[in-house]
């Protein structure tokens, strides 16, 4: 059982519980024990894309948190919470409501390399302890700017004419980027505040909104659906790298994590498939040499 259950997770559960409930679907389906990771957190109050990896698909986890992400989100204009989103409570409120002329035209400030301070209500550790934890506790929580990338922001369907109450975006960003931050600073850059009420990923990775199964089709997996109907293969979290096909005695050589010469390939990143077209491993390619960057046991 190797390879990825992309979930289109629902309002109100936390990803750890969405690994849970895989868990419990692979237990009723009959398959044991299967090793679960998830590809990215994904906040509660937020849906949508999440990859959620099974057996050695678990070794890619890492490479699908560093990973892009799309994001529809929501901002609603006029009042900012704590937490940034609809839960929190008020800390500050405006009577300023952008058009969406004004929106569009501020847009660019937030596009490309920014800096961002992430919201107090955020698992960032402070001292070994997690911030929402702390704020949660009443104290002042002091976050660091740190560095992000925004590919992409614009307008996502239409806008109403006229004054804002609020209007929904689409961001292509980086690891790390938070949306309720760029919300609140998209609506101060306004001459107003806001925050977000509705959040949905649409992308993670090379995964996307189309893959994703509901929680219901998830539990008739576990009722004895058909294993193809919901499990992708574990290279399909590879498709952002380059395959490199492996003659046998060097599928061997990688297996058992030794280096192989002379390869006629360019240099970077790979994933060495044998003549089954199986994933073998990760692989650093350098000057015609190969290294294993992780290798996989199927």
């Amino acid at each position: 059982m190797n390879g990825w259950i992309i979930l289109d997770k629902p309002l109100g559960l936390g990803s750890t519980q969405a690994v849970g409930a895989v868990k419990r679907v692979c237990r009723e389906a009959g398959l044991g024990k299967v090793k679960v990771g998830h590809g990215g957190t994904l906040d509660p109050l937020a849906t949508g894309v999440l990859p959620i990896a099974l057996g050695e698909a678990t070794k890619l986890c890492g490479r699908m948190l560093d990973a892009s992400k799309v994001y529809d989100f929501t901002i609603r204009f006029g009042t900012q919470t704590d937490g940034l989103d609809a839960e929190g409570a008020v800390v500050a409120t405006s009577d300023v409501r952008p058009t969406l002329d004004e929106v569009v035209a501020v847009l660019p400030r937030f596009t490309g390399p920014i800096e961002q301070v992430p919201p107090a209500y955020s698992a960032i550790k402070i001292d070994g302890e997690r911030a929402y934890d702390r704020a949660r506790k009443g104290e002042t929580v002091e976050m660091k700017a740190r560095a992000v990338t925004v590919y992409a922001l614009h307008p996502h369907g239409e806008a109403a004419a006229g004054a804002l109450e609020e209007i929904t975006l689409s961001a292509h960003v980086s690891k790390g980027t938070y949306i309720r931050s760029l919300a609140r600073d998209i609506a101060l850059a306004l001459g107003t505040v806001g925050h977000v009420v509705m959040l949905r990923r649409t992308r993670a990775g090379p995964f996307t909104a189309e893959q994703a199964i509901s929680l219901d089709k998830l539990n008739a997996f576990g009722q004895g659906a058909a294993q193809s109907d919901f499990i992708l293969p574990l290279e399909a979290g590879l498709v952002d790298i380059p395959a490199l096909n492996l003659s046998p005695e060097a599928a061997g050589a990688i297996r058992q994590g030794r280096v192989w010469t002379g390869v006629a390939t360019d240099d970077g990143l790979y994933w060495g498939r044998d003549d089954q077209n199986r994933p073998i491993a990760l692989i650093e390619a350098l000057a015609g040499t190969l290294k294993v960057v992780r290798g996989f046991n199927l």
